[in-house]
């Protein structure tokens, strides 16, 4: 603690502070008295959190920054493909002199492809419109598991279209965008369907209060999402099994000041779930796909001040037409700032995760909505949403030196109706042929876990992250299940940036599985990649990236190879 002493006319005033918020001290002199002024800076690191978990915290959505934005010159890797959902774009803040447009090309071996074009309008000082294309994927031969090297001609593409514009009023954002999305690819031979195409698009429609000074706050939005997967075994393998899904997303929240560093808020959620095409069986009428919705209260208290961070809520889920009608999880999570930069931190959340058609997609875009079940219900219907019981953490986080920090977790996590998948057969024995795919499943897991983050940068030159994490997966049964479950996670990547011009980076990816009594246990992923960019001209720029330099054999997704070694080089402009 450091005590100041103020003097003026004659009467001493003494005011004490923490010495972790003292950034910097500045003196003056005049002919009459010594004054000593403290300029304070709030010490305010973020938690990272030990474990992603699909929870509704404080509702708040990205404000557009007065600042320029800086367009990403990163790309998906053709290893990573399909890397997941179309994400809304965020740009990373600099100096005005950015540039608003940027152009992105590549092409390698296998079919790789990497396209990307982004332009921000600067309609007005409080208009904003930004325009967004992406195009990745490959197409090649690649070596298929589980046989004697038999090929298979394989092709993923994926195209994502983003239009997102914000107008700022003085208390308010207003932001409206649109998205679309593609996504082509084919299936293992001998697989139910030859191929796949997903089409998803939706419409957001919100508002932001930004005035964090205000006694009430509230944020508010509305969602229309909508995807349809092409190709679905239902019954039979008839061509026209399209399954369109509708969700109208809803959510707000309404924040109260007690004081300056205490709030309450209430968050609501709503999700209305709407269903059309081949969504029963029509031999037997047995209907697949049902209308429901689902709707998440969230209360929470807060208190934020130099050493405490405090945030107690609960999970209130509730679901209409579908599924278990009640559930509540905790939501608390407490953090305390000690020594200046070390923090301790535990947690204890929970939550609903839709297993909407996107969900479906990003867990294993190659499962068949075909789900099995060994319940004596319908074995042909939608999954039961998976609810997050319970994931309870402990945490320290630390910066020991300049430039470094690091992170130790470990925690616990309960699972109830955990989504999987795994190899299913189909036989037609009018033909004598048997046709495989991958179909969803569900049982309730839990796993402990523990794991260590570690970020080093120095300067503008160079920087460096690694983290580790083990899970210890169990369930009640059919524990074979757990085999497309990671086990041991592990990445390390360096960047760095020895001239104006130049930039190098380089990474390892692991992750190994739960082996469980199957034969289908799948190949430990080992990804050791490297890249670079050269500034050619002002505003053109040559990149290359190379991956699994190894030509190691392994899998993403059960029984469908990844590429072995690949490169994408290409151009950029920025304008």
């Amino acid at each position: 603690m450091k005590r100041s002493l103020y003097i003026i006319g004659g009467i001493t005033l003494a005011i004490s502070m923490p010495s972790h918020l003292l950034a910097q001290t500045t003196q003056s002199k005049d002919t009459t008295m010594n004054r000593t002024v403290v300029v304070e800076q709030e010490y305010n690191p973020d938690i990272m959190d030990a474990s992603k978990v699909n929870v509704l915290p404080k509702v708040e959505e990205p404000t557009v920054s007065k600042k320029e934005v800086e367009y990403a010159t990163t790309f998906f890797p053709a290893t990573s493909v399909p890397a997941g959902l179309m994400n809304p774009y965020t740009g990373k803040e600099i100096q005005p002199e950015s540039a608003l447009g940027y152009v992105r090309a590549g092409y390698g071996n296998l079919g790789n492809l990497d396209i990307l074009a982004n332009y921000l309008f600067r309609l007005s000082k409080k208009d904003k419109l930004n325009v967004r294309f992406q195009m990745d994927g490959m197409d090649g031969k690649l070596t298929l598991p589980y046989t004697d090297g038999e090929k298979w001609n394989a092709f993923y593409y994926r195209t994502r279209a983003n239009v997102d514009y914000t107008h700022q009023f003085n208390k308010l954002d207003l932001n409206i965008a649109g998205n679309f999305g593609l996504s082509n690819f084919n299936f293992l031979p001998g697989s139910v369907n030859s191929k796949q195409k997903f089409t998803s698009g939706d419409f957001h429609a919100g508002i932001h209060f930004i005035d964090e000074t205000a006694p009430l706050r509230f944020n508010a939005e509305t969602n229309l999402l909508m995807y349809e997967r092409q190709h679905n075994m239902i019954s039979e393998n008839d061509a026209n099994t399209a399954i369109k899904e509708t969700i109208i997303h809803t959510k707000g929240d309404v924040t109260g000041a007690i004081n300056d560093q205490q709030s309450v808020t209430i968050a609501l959620e709503m999700n209305n779930l709407l269903y059309s095409g081949y969504t029963k069986n029509p031999s037997t009428g047995d209907e697949y796909f049902k209308n429901y919705t689902t709707l998440l209260v969230n209360p929470y208290y807060e208190l934020n001040n130099d050493d405490w961070k405090l945030h107690i809520g609960a999970n209130v889920d509730l679901s209409f037409g579908f599924d278990k009608s009640f559930r509540i999880s905790p939501d608390v999570t407490a953090q305390y700032i000690f020594s200046d930069s070390y923090i301790v931190y535990a947690k204890a959340t929970g939550g609903k995760k839709l297993n909407d058609f996107r969900r479906l997609e990003s867990l294993c875009p190659y499962g068949d909505s075909y789900f099995s079940t060994t319940s004596a219900e319908s074995s042909n219907r939608r999954p039961y949403d998976t609810y997050e019981q319970l994931n309870a953490s402990l945490g320290l986080k630390a910066s020991p030196y300049p430039g470094i920090w690091f992170q130790l977790f470990g925690g616990y996590q309960n699972l109830k109706n955990d989504l999987l998948y795994s190899y299913s057969s189909l036989s037609d024995t009018s033909i004598g042929t048997v046709s495989t795919m991958l179909a969803f499943t569900q049982i309730h897991t839990d796993n402990v876990y523990a794991g260590i983050k570690l970020t080093y940068d120095y300067k503008d030159v160079l920087s460096l992250s690694a983290h580790y994490i083990y899970r210890n997966w169990n369930s009640d049964n059919n524990e074979y299940l757990l085999a497309v479950k990671p086990e041991n996670e592990a990445s390390i990547s360096l960047n760095v940036h020895p001239t104006s011009a130049l930039q190098l980076n380089a990474g390892f990816d692991y992750i190994s599985r739960k082996e469980e009594a199957t034969s289908f246990n799948m190949s430990d992923i080992s990804d050791l990649h490297i890249g670079a960019s050269y500034n050619v001209f002002k505003g053109v720029s040559v990149y290359a990236q190379v991956h699994n330099l190894l030509n190691k054999k392994y899998q993403y997704y059960l029984g469908y190879p990844a590429e072995g070694f690949n490169f994408l080089g290409g151009l950029s402009f920025r304008f």
